[in-house]
Parts: C-alpha cells; structure tokens; sequence
C-alpha cells in the first residue's frame, strides 16, 4: 500500500516504541490522516497509537487542538505557529509521549508568492517539552507526492524526538 521507505519507516518507529512503551498521537491538515494510516498499517501498531487528529479546517484545529484563533489570524493556518500550537494540543489532548503535527499547501491551488505550493509546516514534540520544527519546500511536485514527502518528514521528526533528552 505505502512505498517501502515509508513503510520500512513506519515499521521502524512501531518497533521501537514499542519495546520502550512510548505512545504517538498526529495532528493532521494537509495528509488528512496520511500519518496515521502509515503508522496503524503495521502489526503491533496499537501498542503504539495512541489517536491521530485530522484538522483540516481552521475550526477543528480551534476545536480539538486548541490552537489559538489570534494565531490563525496573524500567522495563518500554515506557519510555524500554527503547526508548533498543533503539536501541542496533540500531546495535552492525548495519552502520547509524543506527537507529530503538520500543515502545508499541498496543492494544486491554494498557493501564493509568500506560501507557495509545497510548503508544509511539522512540529513533533514530546510530553517533557521537546520541539522540534522543520519548513518543508517540496515545490509544486503534485499533491500526492507533496502529502507523500510529508509521511516521510514527520516520521523522520517521530525517530527524531523519539531520541531527544
């Protein structure tokens, strides 16, 4: 179902949080649960899945993230705020030890000179306050693959706080 890098991924982190007990929840906008599917399509994965929230609109991400409508406002769905206040929520809405979270313009349209098609926004944090932020600029490669390079990033960013102190 998922190209092998992306599950070879998946497969890695499932694995080992699962021998260290640790839990992941996503905060999802421009994968629409992309990150979930690819994470739950491993064995073991309940083990390790704690939730995945799919906020594509401004309103769910007010709603079940508690990102702030002010923030929305002066920085935009699709910014460093916005995913770092995504992340955030996932982990205070949840029973993770870490979460991912992203935001972007996967395309075709919906892009502008200041945030052009894919750019995404992640965010991976964990409960003992770890961050981490990356600005993805993927190019208007299609919107597949840009929703593709996005799996492949905030797994990236999962193995990633995974090892922060």
């Amino acid at each position: 179902m998922w190209p092998a890098y992306i599950e070879a991924a998946a497969r890695a982190i499932i694995a080992d949080f699962t021998e260290r007990g640790l839990k992941v929840a996503t905060a999802e906008s421009c994968t629409g649960g992309l990150i979930a599917a690819a994470l739950t399509e491993i064995g073991g994965s309940s083990s390790v899945v704690d939730r995945g929230f799919v906020t594509y609109s401004n309103e769910a991400k007010i709603d079940m993230l508690g990102v702030d409508a002010a923030t929305l406002a002066a920085h935009g769905a699709v910014s460093r705020e916005t995913a770092i206040e995504m992340v955030r929520g996932a982990i205070a809405h949840s029973a993770a030890d870490l979460a991912v979270a992203v935001t972007g313009i996967a395309g075709p349209s919906g892009g502008s000179v200041e945030k052009p098609v894919g750019l995404v926004h992640l965010a991976a944090a964990g409960r003992s306050g770890n961050l981490l932020h990356r600005e993805m600029r993927y190019g208007d490669i299609g919107r597949d693959a840009v929703r593709l390079a996005t799996v492949r990033t905030a797994l990236d960013l999962l193995k990633e706080i995974a090892q922060a102190p």
